[in-house]
């Protein structure tokens, strides 16, 4: 293949010190390759690639051989511009059937004046695990109509612990009767899964990470910081699905996904107004031109106007499933290609389609920057809006994963190796 020559001409280098995030969007695969440095992560490459109408179905790869194409198409680019090769890959995975959740499991101990260990702590989130992992399953199954449904963990992360109620940083050595640990997990079916771990093996990688998409945005923005008390709803509002997380306190509460994303303004707009669906995504993107006559402004507007109520409909249903939360963030940041639609964001700012919803008041919206990832700075001045930030996730999670085979860092930090697949 071209990209196998392309690459064979490289320098060889320290895969260990570099990173592949590969954001395969429903519109756009994002290649970013970084250089780690202690805690720094330094993007020195970066790659985009137009996805056709037939290779995604909301979220998830309908075609693997078109994926693969515009993966080294990408990877290509991404590669040329810093003049190397890296390896070492995350992926990130979305779709309606990736379900993420925090889950609470108290524990009574057996022996509550024995101060609490490792041992202790694993044989707890174990339990927490394998219940998580049995819900994930059934509702996977109830959706699909499949009992035999097959799951695989993709993400986990501590949210918080409390020994008789009082809530601890570092359980490790505390004595106490009652455990209470929160987690947060992510299932995939092993179906989605198998696709991703296809794509990497056709361009040669090695896949050390898949992240659902909502809990890598959520990772860019908290960084290395265990003590973070960030507190947000994050919204990836990409091609298929729009994509949320939950954090509190640093902690992700959950995420929820579902198929509504760029894609369906496009083809309400190729509808209305009777053209094809590329016209329709040229209009969609250009609205504001000049050259695009007001009577054609109106009815654009018009028509997406009405496909905004079906979206906001599944932002709150979405947002009405986090029943564990007292109250909502009243920040909203989004990113995503979806997003970019100013007649999106208007609309999450000034409707009241968040009244019947636990608010403490009306919620700000704004996009994230990339300056607001913490620990990961561009050298190539080419990642400069809210559309990379997913991509930039990613490298956080393989950051997470690589710290994951050290023995340094904080106890929360090693907690978080326990959950790691």
């Amino acid at each position: 293949m071209v990209l196998e020559k392309l690459r064979h001409t490289f320098q060889k280098t320290e895969q260990q010190d570099y990173l592949v995030g590969l954001d395969i969007g429903t519109e756009y695969v994002k290649a970013l390759i970084a250089k780690v440095d202690g805690e720094d992560i330094q993007i020195i490459g970066v790659g985009r690639a137009h996805q056709q109408l037939g290779d995604m179905h909301q979220g998830a790869i309908a075609d693997i051989a078109g994926v693969v194409k515009n993966c080294e198409d990408a990877l290509s680019a991404a590669e040329e511009q810093s003049g190397l090769q890296a390896k070492s890959c995350v992926i990130g995975i979305a779709g309606e059937l990736v379900k993420g959740a925090t889950s609470t499991i108290k524990y009574r101990r057996p022996q509550p004046d024995r101060p609490l260990d490792e041992t202790e702590m694993e044989f707890i989130i174990e339990k927490v695990q394998d219940r998580a992992a049995k819900r994930a399953q059934k509702q996977i199954a109830l959706e699909t109509g499949n009992d035999e449904v097959d799951v695989k963990l993709v993400n986990s992360a501590l949210v918080s612990i409390h020994i008789d109620g009082y809530k601890v940083s570092n359980p490790i050595g505390f004595q106490g009767k009652d455990v209470a640990v929160q987690i947060y997990t992510a299932f995939a079916p092993m179906v989605h899964i198998g696709a991703l771990e296809r794509v990497a093996n056709e361009l040669s990688l090695e896949l050390i990470a898949v992240a659902a998409e909502p809990f890598a945005v959520s990772r860019s923005v908290l960084g290395t910081d265990a003590n973070s008390t960030f507190t947000a709803i994050l919204a990836d509002v990409g091609g298929g699905t729009t994509d949320i997380a939950v954090v509190n306190d640093g902690g992700v509460e959950g995420t929820k996904m579902f198929g509504i994303g760029g894609r369906i303004f496009t083809n309400a707009i190729a509808n209305d107004l009777g053209v094809s669906y590329e016209d329709a995504e040229k209009l969609k993107v250009n609205v504001d031109h000049e050259q695009v006559k007001e009577s054609v402004k109106k009815d654009i507007r018009k028509s997406v106007d009405k496909t905004l109520d079906v979206w906001l409909a599944g932002v709150e249903l979405a947002l009405g499933e986090f029943d564990s939360v007292d109250h909502l963030p009243n920040r909203i940041f989004l990113c995503g290609g979806g997003s970019s639609l100013q007649q999106l964001m208007d609309a999450l700012a000034q409707r009241e389609w968040y009244k019947d919803l636990p608010f403490t008041k009306k919620p700000t919206v704004q996009h994230i920057d990339p300056s607001e990832v913490v620990g990961i700075t561009d050298a190539t001045g080419e990642v400069n809006d809210h559309t990379y930030i997913t991509a930039m996730g990613l490298l956080r999670v393989g950051y997470d994963t690589m710290i994951g085979n050290t023995d340094n860092g904080t106890l929360k930090e090693k907690l978080n190796r326990m959950l790691r697949i």
